[in-house]
């Protein structure tokens, strides 16, 4: 099995969420990742959806997403053509005696503590997938806590987009 991480726009109104992990349970695929926002046309949001499967599963979504209503575009992303990050907050014991070592761990997986308490941290991290999980199996020894993640959102590579391209001399004022 290989993870597939699409990038799907879809119209931004109530119940396409819905509609969209319905039809992923209805095909019984279980969705690893699922990230949703606002684009820059309030009109539109950009999920991106992180399964595990084969090309035809990979494929089968990709058709059966281009037949509702609600989404204007699919694009199953390329691992090695895209840029893909997850952001997770996570909290860890460290009292006076173990919080410089893990500060220092922090600090090597360039990640950020955003909070201080007298036996924890809570540490931001932004990167991929495997550089949180590596975070959090050497924040393990120190004990985690709680951990809180995003999911993964994903771009692809160049120039093509998901979503009309905006002329940039407009976005930028010249």
């Amino acid at each position: 099995m290989v993870r597939h991480t699409f990038g799907v726009l879809v119209e931004n109104h109530f119940g396409v969420l819905s509609r969209v992990s319905g039809l992923f349970s209805r095909r019984g695929f279980n969705i690893e990742s699922l990230a949703v926002g606002p684009t820059a046309d309030p009109s539109m949001s950009r999920m991106t959806i992180v399964i595990e499967g084969n090309e035809r599963m990979r494929d089968q979504m990709v058709e059966q997403l281009r037949k509702l209503i609600d989404v204007i575009q699919v694009e199953a992303l390329a691992t090695d053509a895209m840029v893909d990050r997850e952001l997770a907050l996570i909290k860890v014991k460290a009292d006076r005696v173990t919080r410089a070592a893990v500060m220092q761990v922090v600090d090597v997986f360039r990640g950020q503590v955003v909070d201080v308490s007298r036996d924890s941290l809570m540490v931001e991290i932004t990167g991929d997938g495997r550089k949180i999980n590596a975070l959090l199996e050497v924040l393990d020894d120190y004990g985690v806590l709680e951990v809180a993640r995003t999911g993964t959102v994903a771009i692809g590579r160049g120039r093509e987009s998901l979503g009309p391209l905006e002329d940039v001399s407009e976005v930028s004022g010249s």
